[in-house]
């Protein structure tokens, strides 16, 4: 199984600039091991059941919880049985199709 996640998490209570924050999320991801995507208005994530989905998406909130007052978070996913590498070969079927690369 594959499940994609697409999500945005950051304080509302920190000004303007929530990059330190979104900064203590993605290190979090990166230290897990999980295939992920950083991108300029959420993180995209591949992990292989819904509770390993939950608990990033809980680990995330945690990075905040400490020293956040209010924390906005938008998810979403994409669940597809018998299948697996989607975050990369989704990207791949569609630039084939194109005939060129369009990702970095």
């Amino acid at each position: 199984m594959s499940i994609l996640v697409e999500f945005a998490m950051f304080p509302t209570d920190k000004g303007e600039s929530v990059s330190a924050y979104v900064s203590r999320i993605i290190k979090m991801i990166d230290e897990s091991g999980i295939p992920y995507k950083l991108t300029p208005m959420g993180t995209v994530f591949e992990v292989e059941s819904m509770e390993e989905a939950l608990e990033i998406i809980n680990k995330a909130y945690k990075q905040l919880e400490k020293d956040c007052n209010r924390v906005y978070s938008v998810v979403k996913f994409d669940i597809r049985k018998g299948k697996s590498g989607r975050l990369k070969q989704k990207i791949e079927s569609v630039e084939k199709k194109l005939g060129k690369q369009v990702s970095k």
